[in-house]
């Protein structure tokens, strides 16, 4: 049996765009493929919570090579969509540090996904300290769990 969802999303408006693809990225230093998030649709910095998401599309530049005829996005791709939000949320937390991807714990995943799809990224924060933030990750395609994750993100200078 899967877990509740770490956001009920029946009570998010998942229309809204808070921070659109190039506002994350104006936070963020990613470029090129690995700008994985197309928006945020809710971002509450007192309770430490994000719902970002992805538009998984036939012409992702992962569908030729994973796995021909049949594309699946890989899990690798989703933990990175899940670091990412949670580097946004340490942003609006007042992080002023580039955040590395330092871990990743208790990852399940439960379903596939295959374009064409939007991927609900929640993220609750767990820990947010100069050297660690810990947050609670899941990831959701039409109200159903697809991934849950516990994931670390690291503050470089």
């Amino acid at each position: 049996m899967p877990p509740p969802l770490l956001i009920d999303l029946e009570q998010i408006d998942l229309d809204r765009v808070c921070l659109t693809k190039d506002e994350v990225y104006q936070r963020l230093p990613h470029r090129f493929e690995f700008r994985v998030l197309d928006g945020v649709c809710m971002v509450d910095a007192q309770g430490r919570r994000i719902v970002a998401y992805a538009d998984i599309r036939p012409d992702d530049w992962w569908v030729r090579g994973h796995v021909p005829s049949r594309p699946l996005l890989p899990g690798v791709l989703m933990l990175e969509m899940a670091a990412q939000a949670c580097a946004v949320l340490a942003k609006t937390l007042g992080s002023d540090a580039f955040i590395g991807f330092g871990g990743v714990e208790n990852c399940k995943f439960r379903e596939t996904v295959a374009p064409p799809a939007r991927l609900y990224i929640l993220g609750v924060g767990v820990e947010h300290r100069a050297r660690r933030i810990i947050s609670d990750t899941q990831g959701v395609v039409n109200r159903k769990l697809i991934f849950e994750a516990r994931v670390t993100g690291l503050p470089l200078p």
